[in-house]
């Protein structure tokens, strides 16, 4: 299988053969092939009787565990499990930010402050906290304090929900008791009932796993409202992509993870230590670039350039002239350490949580968060003197990729055209056929494609199709690696009903062209920017999501994280594309769910399709189906 379309990570995979370093696309063919029986979902471990495995093609083989669990509650109870552990990664960086809003509250981090205060109180509203003259570190402090209520259980709806979904979903989720009674309470749930001798419904589990996936949805939303008032709200910037974006002749840092409360310092403290890599021999002083989530969270706020996805993080190594790579939490591979025992590269771990054998450890904490960064870029300075320039192999590639278009951004530009009701412009296009329907892309790169090919021929032939692409996390860096986050991919790709608007948008707003081909919204933890788009469109209509000419796809998916989204847009009522095929073709049961009954009880269903091309025509089939539904 050809391993990757980028043409960096294609040169860097080379480099790392020669040199012999092992990859994850190295690992993964030492694997091949892989277990039958995981792959379909039919194996079980969540006891110590096992591991169980039921074979779906042997007539004589068994047909249950060894605690009568069958193939339909093995493989839904796997599947929930993916849900809640994806919903704890969400929301645990979610708990993060509103303890470190809490701590600047009380005047223990005063790195930290309030960037965006039209934010601040915009949702202090939405949440109902009343400001009546108090200081903002006191509103701060009732903020941080409900944030962390989110996720205790309580009697209450929790209110990052109810205030951020249209009534209709409401109403839905309330008849079906698929409101979660708090965030951690959530992920519990489902591993309490997925245990051995609780429940053992297929659908039921499902239903329950759905719950919890309504509470990522709550946490995710909840993470970008802090991140954005602590860090601001992203605008549209102009940026650059892919490997290239290395320097020689500077100290290279990545950035890398999930979580703005370590980066934004670093950016910060990094500007002021120039001269300290100067003296190093560094001419060109500090360079930083992003590499996965934090590194989308530092484009959109700063510019910083974004140098490759989760999958190729290794290759970012192997090019000779990183640094340091300055890692938090989430999709960060533990073979780093590794790679970089070949080199020179400091690996520095920085949370408690995530430690890496053979990495650097420096404790990151909000109080002295200035004086950890500058400690941790000391030591990517230190690195930099050991580098060894004849190994440098920088691959001469970059492109530009226009980030920031948050949702308050995106409705910015829509007010441009009219300032009276922004959301009218997108509205009538959509009525009128220029924009066929909207697209969200999300997910990751993984291993068992070829990188960023499937997300690259579906926003290629969705955009001919004329429908509008919002993009986040490793999409978004999938499209800004090959160019697709520009007005010259809209000039080329674009239908002539979305290249008219994209061009109008794009004037309005002062560019010398049209908005990019896909919009950046954000790091995989925003992608309830996109829908809170949908929401306000869903609202301003009468109507409820489910209605809207909006799908979704994350045609690499890989990670926890990955399935707890699709499973809340899903909830949410849009049909979700996933292009790699989830375990659980084990159960016929759960696949009805998913794929059909889903349709019929929420309004959103999954489909499973690896071929980009057949993947396209049912999207657009169901984007069709909802806009004969809505009479247009």
């Amino acid at each position: 299988m050809e391993r990757s379309i980028s043409p960096d990570s294609v040169m860097l995979l080379k480099t790392a053969q020669a040199a012999g370093v092992t990859t994850a696309w190295d690992r993964y063919e030492t694997q091949l092939p892989q277990c039958g029986f995981g792959e379909t979902g039919l194996c079980c471990r969540h006891c110590l009787q096992g591991p169980c495995r039921i074979d779906p093609f042997e007539v004589t083989g068994p047909k249950n565990g060894i605690c009568g669990a069958s193939a339909d509650v093995m493989v839904a109870r796997g599947l929930a499990r993916s849900v809640a552990g994806g919903t704890a990664s969400h929301s645990a960086h979610a708990k993060h930010l509103a303890h470190t809003l809490l701590k600047f509250s009380r005047g223990e981090a005063t790195d930290y402050g309030i960037k965006d205060q039209a934010k601040f109180y915009a949702v202090l509203d939405r949440v109902g906290i009343a400001r009546n003259g108090k200081s903002d570190q006191e509103l701060a402090g009732e903020l941080a304090q409900l944030a962390l209520d989110e996720f205790s259980e309580r009697e209450e709806t929790p209110v990052w929900l109810k205030t951020t979904v249209t009534p209709g979903r409401m109403t839905k989720f309330e008849e079906l008791g698929l409101i979660p009674p708090g965030l951690d309470s959530a992920v519990a749930e489902v591993m309490h009932r997925t245990t051995n001798g609780v429940d053992a419904d297929a659908v039921n589990i499902l239903l329950g796993a759905i719950k919890c996936a309504i509470g990522d949805y709550t946490g995710m939303y909840l993470a970008t409202d802090l991140s954005d008032i602590l860090f601001g709200t992203p605008t549209p910037v102009m940026a650059s992509a892919n490997l290239g974006t290395l320097k020689e002749n500077a100290v290279n840092i990545a950035v890398h993870g999930h979580n703005p409360v370590l980066s934004e310092i670093i950016v910060a403290e990094a500007m002021g230590m120039e001269q300290e890599a100067q003296a190093a021999g560094a001419s060109e002083g500090i360079n930083l670039v992003g590499i996965c989530c934090t590194g989308h969270e530092v484009m959109m706020r700063h510019g910083i350039p974004t140098a490759t996805n989760s999958l190729s993080q290794e290759l970012a190594i192997v090019t000779g002239a990183l640094d340091a790579a300055v890692v938090d939490y989430q999709c960060i591979m533990p073979s780093l350490p590794d790679v970089a025992a070949r080199y020179h590269t400091a690996i520095i771990t920085t949370m408690p949580i995530a430690k890496i054998t053979g990495a650097t450890h420096v404790q990151f904490e909000e109080h002295n968060a200035g004086e950890k960064a500058r400690e941790i870029l000391r030591l990517a300075i230190e690195a930099f003197k050991k580098r060894d320039p004849t190994r440098v192999n920088i691959p001469p590639v970059t492109n530009d990729a226009l980030a920031g278009l948050s949702a308050e951004a995106i409705v910015n530009v829509l007010a441009l055209v009219n300032p009276d009701d922004p959301l009218k412009p997108l509205i009538d296009n959509i009525v009128n056929g220029n924009i066929l329907g909207v697209c969200l892309f999300a997910g990751c790169n993984d291993v068992k494609v070829t990188q960023d090919k499937t997300f690259v021929e579906l926003v290629k032939a969705l955009a001919a199709e004329n429908v509008l692409i919002l993009c986040t996390g490793c999409a978004a860096g999938s499209f800004a690696r090959h160019g697709l986050l520009t007005p010259a991919a809209t000039q080329k790709y674009a239908g002539d009903g979305l290249k008219a608007v994209l061009t109008a948008l794009g004037q309005a707003a002062g560019l010398d062209g049209p908005l990019p081909l896909a919009l950046h919204t954000g790091s995989c933890v925003d992608n309830t920017r996109a829908a809170g788009i949908a929401v306000a469109l869903a609202n301003k209509l009468g109507v409820d999501i489910s209605q809207l000419p909006v799908v979704a796809t994350a045609p690499e998916a890989a990670m926890e994280k990955a399935v707890s989204i699709g499973t809340w847009a899903v909830a949410m009522g849009l049909p979700t594309h996933v292009g790699v095929v989830p375990p659980v073709t084990g159960s016929p049961v759960v696949v009805e769910v998913l794929t059909k009954a889903a349709k019929d009880l929420l309004g959103g269903y999954f489909i499973v399709e690896p071929d980009p091309q057949a993947a396209v025509a049912k999207m657009v089939a169901a984007l069709k189906e909802r806009r004969k539904g809505l009479g247009i």
